[in-house]
């Protein structure tokens, strides 16, 4: 059981990393996971995380289903349900550092990547891929923030358009997590009721209050501070997982005479 502290302390924190999202349609769950993975086990800080983009999601496409766009979101849906069936026989959950790392290096390796493979929401092919790797990194980290997020940013598509197929996208997402850290692998995690529900109500709360200050954005604007976002988020990410991997093995052999 959550102290009522922690939970109001949690509940402050979804309600700005969910007007975050809905803003930019990304970034509030990178900061999220991360937060949770702190203070939480991480079955069960996947599990309220997924419980908690599933709400913010969810409600953001409602918000916004006039824009969404059925093909790009097919396509990268067929490609999440093949990953889905892979990782549910493996059933690997990593460590927190681990965890980190794959979150943090992820857009800086897909930079690296040729042109014709740069991801692009209006070809087919690159949402069944992209798809499939973005639902492994999901399972993986509890996020998939910067691939999916350069997926979408690298099409035409307008901001309005991005958040809101995005969203659709990521609904199934977290609903696979959900289940997958609930039930599927072997450290099945539990959920408090109670925060599970000032999960909800937050989430939907930030989400809703960033609506009007994402229709006075402009689409460039958008896309420029949604790139410098990620590469800020992942840079933070990259440097928590180095310091989790390395500095608390370091600590015990300098404390040796």
């Amino acid at each position: 059981m959550l102290t009522p502290v922690l939970m109001l302390a949690l509940g402050l924190i979804m309600v700005a990393t969910a007007f975050l999202s809905g803003l930019f349609g990304m970034a509030g769950g990178m900061i999220l996971i991360g937060i949770l993975l702190a203070v939480l086990p991480l079955p069960q800080a996947m599990a309220l995380h997924a419980v908690t983009q599933m709400a913010s999601n969810a409600w953001r496409g409602l918000l916004w289903w006039r824009h969404i766009r059925p093909a790009a979101a097919a396509s990268y849906l067929v490609g999440a349900s093949a990953a889905m069936v892979v990782w549910s026989f493996w059933r690997y959950v990593p460590s927190a550092p681990v965890a980190m790392l794959f979150l943090g290096l992820t857009p800086f390796a897909v930079k690296l990547l040729p042109e014709r493979l740069q991801p692009d929401a209006g070809r087919k092919g690159h949402g069944l891929v992209y798809g499939a790797i973005c639902m492994s990194l999901l399972l993986l980290t509890g996020v998939v923030g910067p691939l999916i997020d350069t997926y979408f940013l690298g099409g035409k598509l307008d901001r309005r358009e991005i958040v809101a197929t995005k969203a659709l996208c990521q609904v199934f997402g977290h609903t696979v997590k959900l289940v997958y850290f609930g039930s599927v692998i072997d450290q099945a995690a539990t959920l408090d009721p109670a925060m599970t529900a000032v999960a909800i109500a937050t989430t939907v709360f930030g989400t809703t209050a960033a609506r009007r200050l994402l229709e006075a954005m402009s689409d460039a604007q958008f896309r420029t501070w949604a790139t410098r976002i990620i590469v800020t988020i992942s840079g933070f990410y990259v440097l928590q997982g180095l310091y989790l991997l390395f500095v608390p093995a370091m600590v015990p052999a300098l404390a040796q005479p």
